[in-house]
């Protein structure tokens, strides 16, 4: 890892003080894993509920250490060409036409078959060679000048096929391309590899073992206020305190989605919006939209809205 970055990572406490100055509010084991991957240099797998900030950790940590953020949204079907590199065909065919034109003064002089087509060979290596080659995330991040951040966001979402793609990556800091050869890291500027995960299945073992494990749940309510005031300073203490009340009553209802950090930020934006002092029924009942994302969660709640309001309210 660059060693110019050291410093803004040499402790537990010096990346949560960092972290907290880009408005990122973090735990201990938050920022513990952050070290630890940047130290030891392994890939962090951090699996949670959507929306608890395992994506903006990533960010974050670029930010943090001005290097470029290359990210990978994983989805059902994603392959290496699409992850790790595809050839330019575009380029080649390009190339196969000039070939053709040229064909004769190629083969000036060769003498009978065997020659003929020693000379085309020649020519057809450069076919594959990286000239051709169109990086995608996975090898743009390992032929990095000056390192990076690599996001490989909701990896659950892959197939497992795509899983045993990464896991030379994820060893070694390199991948293997048949027609080229093995590209590795540059010593130093490896790659700081996040993972990001929301559960929606098991990820493999081989997959795991080759990162260290991050598991952010729903912040508890002191967390969760110094979380709001960071992203939304203008908010009162009193809204934010009755806001982040609700929200945790909220989590502990039968939802089928129950709100994440995002949408707690989204909602102390929206009442700053319309110049609210505290939360009162009518009030909630207008924004429920922007906390709740299904119709059937948003009839549980009004049914409830006057006693949830009411203990929102007493714990401020």
């Amino acid at each position: 890892m660059a060693i110019k970055n050291e410093q803004k990572l040499k402790g537990v406490d010096v990346i949560r003080d960092n972290f907290e100055a880009l408005h990122y509010i973090c735990s201990s084991e938050i920022a513990t894993a952050v070290f630890l991957a940047y130290h030891l240099e392994k890939p962090i797998l951090i699996e949670g509920p959507p929306g608890v900030g395992k994506t903006e950790l990533a960010k974050t940590t670029a930010m943090l250490l001005d290097l470029p953020c290359i990210r990978l949204q994983c989805y059902e079907g994603l392959d290496e060409s699409k992850a790790i590199y595809e050839w330019k065909y575009g380029k080649q065919l390009l190339y196969t036409q000039v070939l053709k034109e040229t064909l004769g003064e190629i083969l000036e002089g060769a003498q009978g078959l065997t020659e003929s087509v020693k000379k085309l060979h020649e020519f057809g290596d450069i076919f594959f060679s990286e000239e051709f080659l169109e990086p995608r995330p996975l090898l743009k991040a390992l032929k990095q000048d000056e390192s990076c951040v690599l996001l490989i966001d909701e990896v659950d979402k892959s197939d497992h096929e795509f899983e045993s793609l990464l896991l030379e990556m994820l060893s070694d800091y390199q991948l293997s391309i048949p027609e080229i050869g093995t590209i590795e890291a540059i010593p130093d500027k490896k790659p700081i590899v996040f993972l990001t995960s929301n559960n929606t299945r098991e990820i493999s073992d081989a997959l795991k073992r080759r990162c260290l494990h991050l598991y952010i749940p729903f912040p508890d309510a002191d967390l969760e206020c110094r979380i709001v005031e960071a992203r939304v300073p203008e908010i009162s203490e009193r809204l934010n305190q009755q806001l982040v009340n609700f929200i945790q009553e909220l989590r502990e209802m039968d939802l089928k989605k129950v709100p994440a950090i995002s949408e707690t930020i989204d909602w102390a934006r929206t009442l700053i919006l319309l110049h609210s002092e505290s939360l009162d029924p009518n009030l909630v009942r207008q924004t429920l939209n922007v906390i709740l994302k299904f119709q059937e969660d948003v009839e549980t709640v009004q049914a409830e809205l006057q006693g949830l309001t009411n203990r929102a309210l007493k714990a401020s």
